[in-house]
């Protein structure tokens, strides 16, 4: 017996656009709720052992986000379509017990509630990606996605500045606080992703089959393209570094540039970031042939490293004021690293027509990435580049463009003179 359609396959391409665009961007635009609002708090001088009681929980809480997406390089991969919408719910719940536990817990052992609270939400994005992989429209829906974490970012610092400042919550419950104002819009979205159908005939016949990857199917998957994926992530590690640390010392960065504290001034910068990347890379959908698409994200992730550099630049020479360098220096950033999540692991398994999933390569990629970033977390305290975060980020900014253009040069080179199986 044939069964029948459901209501959005009934619907056309553009409804059922609109509506996975609304349900990816709402839903993790919510998670963002839970974890980005601590860091609006400065935490005070407090140090201990040396280091700054906020770089102690940022950092707690990448090292849990950091082993989430160690895990889910398996668990992503792995996991049954039907099963993403009760895994997301489940995730953020955990995440808001270690709010809850870093409201209760005295500085510095608090940490241990962001650890927690960072551990199961590194895997939200994987099960919130797989929804719209390997269809005709999903760098469109990807930078929906994608738009959601660069906006969100700036959003729920303003949440969190506006409880501190205006209605006096403590910097201990902030966090927790915020995320409870998420939980119901949560769950409307996650029940619009469970909603969407999987992809057609015509989706898999111009992006090929998306499906779940054994151990050894990821191992050889890794081997075949070990240089270009090697590089690529290094690629990834570096621009992860560069952007999590403009979103989690943004008030820092601010102050350095002569800002005012005002809760608002992180969505104004964000909304003009995301409103460039969500045309840039959701453009790439009127390209067809997967190759080509390919090579256009490769360039454009060059592009954005090299406006970084020029941004800096202009910074440093008095050319440019703090908030169009801010603008500037996070478009320059966000290119790079949504054109990873929208196009480049996207098309490379359509060329190639090689069994996996975006999950998989995701996955890899920021794991090392925010391996890197605890490392530099952790030794921050430590430097002498300079005693302020504006230096430090400049100084960051320029070291790691410069060896992200040279390593992607060496990528983009090797996929180029691969041959694919695209049809």
């Amino acid at each position: 017996m044939t069964q029948r359609p459901s209501f959005l396959q009934r619907q056309s391409a553009l409804v059922l656009s609109i509506w996975c665009i609304v349900a990816a961007f709402g839903a993790y635009f919510c998670m963002y709720g839970f974890r980005k609002p601590f860091t609006a708090a400065s935490y005070g001088d407090q140090n201990f052992g040396g280091i700054g009681l906020k770089t102690i929980l940022v950092t707690s809480q990448v090292l849990g986000y950091t082993l989430s997406k160690f895990i889910g390089i398996k668990v992503i991969s792995e996991i049954h379509p039907s099963r993403r919408a009760i895994g997301i719910l489940v995730l953020v719940a955990i995440s808001h017990l270690g709010l809850l536990i870093f409201g209760f817990l005295p500085a510095p052992w608090s940490a241990i509630g962001l650890f927690l609270n960072g551990l199961p939400l590194g895997m939200v994005f994987g099960l919130v990606l797989g929804s719209l992989e390997g269809r005709k429209m999903t760098e469109a829906l990807t930078a929906g996605l994608c738009a959601s974490f660069i906006l969100a970012d700036g959003v729920t610092k303003s949440v969190g500045s506006e409880l501190l400042l205006v209605w006096k919550v403590s910097e201990s419950w902030m966090p927790f606080v915020a995320g409870s104002m998420f939980a119901l819009p949560l769950l409307l979205f996650v029940w619009m992703l469970a909603q969407i159908p999987p992809p057609t005939e015509e989706d898999i016949a111009r992006r090929s089959v998306r499906a779940p990857m054994s151990s050894q199917e990821r191992r050889a998957f890794f081997l075949r393209y070990a240089f270009g994926l090697t590089t690529l992530v290094l690629v990834y590690l570096l621009v992860t570094i560069l952007r999590s640390m403009r979103a989690d010392f943004a008030p820092e960065i601010w102050k350095g540039l002569g800002s005012t504290n005002e809760p608002s001034v992180f969505t104004d910068s964000e909304k003009w970031v995301a409103l460039g990347i969500v045309l840039s890379n959701g453009l790439v959908i009127m390209i067809r042939n997967n190759r080509t698409a390919f090579h256009v994200a490769m360039g454009t992730a060059m592009a954005g490293l090299i406006l970084v550099g020029v941004a800096v630049s202009g910074l440093r020479s008095g050319r440019l004021d703090g908030f169009p360098f801010m603008v500037l220096v996070g478009l320059g950033m966000y290119l790079p690293y949504v054109a990873v999540h929208t196009t480049i692991f996207e098309r490379l398994i359509a060329m190639t027509r090689d069994r996996g999933n975006i999950g998989y390569l995701m996955y890899l990629a920021d794991a090392f990435g925010y391996l890197g970033y605890v490392a530099v977390m952790l030794t921050k305290n430590y430097m002498t580049i300079d005693s302020e975060m504006l230096g430090f980020f400049t100084t960051a900014c320029m070291g790691g463009a410069g060896v992200a253009v040279v390593l992607l040069a060496l990528c983009w080179g090797y996929f180029a003179t691969r041959k694919n199986r695209e049809q």
